[in-house]
């Protein structure tokens, strides 16, 4: 079966040497994973989870227990007032478009101050010229770039005292940069010293690919509101499509407004039977989320070994389930991100070549053969066809199968 895989024997026994390296790792991933575990159940059994939140809502989608009592539960968990979670948003993207409008108006300054945003967004702010940008609308987009992986504090204080600033926005994954994701005690620490400045400026944060990878959460250290994406961490690999948007109960149920229309906001929205997996998908999110650690642990401890640049290192503290490998060459970019999904469990007979994907500057190749189209929970790698030419990984629903993708991506670059 091995061989049918493409894998060999002697790269099995490399992945179990190099296991030995990360096991102390994987105990404090394990720990985690227990605490986040205890949350989510304590939050079922808080709200009184029951058969009856599976129902399904048609039309309007008036008086939906079930999604009702599921915002109940994101925001448990999040450790936020309120929540709106939805299968009508269609990414974290769009989630994140639905927030930025809902709270931002003509002459209102955006100050991003994790650097440029993820490449999505860029034509949504306005960055790149869009005729329905924030930008279109009016709205002055400004940036401050980290300094050595962290917030240039004296920068951000500065531009605060000397402009009247709507919304800070802080995206804690690196998406397609060299930088370090941004762990929760600098997040902290940030919000801190923007607050003895500015108390009533909105922090938001991109929480993509975060959540339960660290056992606090944005809201919980100060944040406004945050974004994610349930094809990501919370989905656990189970709900089919959906976001949140969570936070403070006023500006949740802004975003409600913006997502259906003002007057009806969140009252409406119809579920069509997708609240067993969201809910489903909730419960197990700790586990995969930390399968989805112990593969990325595996992967960088494996390719730091055998000559290639990552980032995190496999001892790093990490922010969120990605993992970065530098391979300074597009052929060996490419041919790894093919043995990943020569290893998927859905179209694995398919070779992914780079392409124009919608939303990118760059050509990407992306490896995804996933349950989902699109999930970043389930093992995927992709990338921007640009130097230093890096691949981009995440995910793992299990450990073990997040383990043979690695291996056969192995071989595919020893080749």
């Amino acid at each position: 079966m091995l061989e049918e895989l493409g894998i060999k024997k002697e790269t099995l026994d490399f992945i179990e040497k190099e296991e030995e390296k990360i096991s102390d790792i994987f105990k404090i991933i394990d720990a985690n994973c227990r605490l986040n575990s205890l949350k989510v159940l304590s939050a079922f059994h808080k709200h009184n989870v029951s058969e009856g939140f599976f129902n399904s809502t048609t039309g309007y989608g008036y008086n939906d227990l079930g999604r009702d009592n599921i915002e109940k539960i994101f925001a448990e968990v999040l450790e936020g007032e309120d929540a709106l979670v939805r299968s009508q948003f269609i990414s974290g993207t769009h989630a994140l478009t639905v927030a930025l409008f809902s709270y931002l108006r003509p002459n209102d300054i955006l100050l991003s101050i994790a650097g440029l945003p993820y490449d999505t967004l860029h034509e949504v702010i306005g960055i790149v010229p869009n005729q329905s940008s924030l930008a279109s609308f009016g709205v002055k987009y400004e940036q401050i770039d980290l300094v050595e992986d962290d917030f240039d504090y004296e920068s951000i204080q500065n531009y605060l005292k000397n402009n009247k600033v709507k919304l800070i926005e802080i995206q804690r994954s690196k998406g397609y940069s060299t930088r370090k994701s941004i762990t929760i005690d600098k997040v902290e620490k940030v919000i801190k010293m923007i607050r003895e400045v500015d108390k009533n400026v909105i922090i938001m944060v991109d929480n993509c690919y975060c959540e339960f990878v660290e056992t606090k959460t944005p809201l919980s250290v100060g944040a406004d509101i945050i974004v994610g994406s349930l094809i990501k961490n919370l989905g656990g690999g189970i709900a089919p499509n959906g976001a949140y948007i969570a936070g403070k109960k006023e500006l949740v149920d802004l975003a409600g407004e913006r997502l259906t229309c003002p007057g009806e906001g969140r009252e409406v929205g119809p579920t069509l039977g997708i609240n067993k997996s969201i809910l489903e998908g909730l419960f197990f999110a700790p586990g995969v989320v930390a399968s989805s650690l112990k593969t990325a642990v595996l992967t960088s401890v494996c390719l730091e070994d055998l000559g290639y640049k990552v980032e995190p290192r496999y001892n790093d503290n990490r922010a969120d389930i990605v993992q970065n490998i530098i391979f300074g060459k597009e052929a060996d970019l490419v041919s790894y991100v093919q043995g990943i999904q020569a290893a998927s469990p859905i179209d694995s007979n398919s070779v992914p070549l780079p392409w124009n994907m919608p939303g990118y500057e760059d050509k990407v190749i992306m490896a995804s053969g996933s349950f989902t189209q699109g999930s970043s929970i389930e093992l995927s790698a992709d990338g921007p066809i640009r130097a230093p030419f890096i691949a981009y990984q995440q995910g793992g629903l299990t450990y073990e199968y997040g383990r043979l993708g690695v291996a056969r991506a192995i071989e595919n670059i020893k080749k």
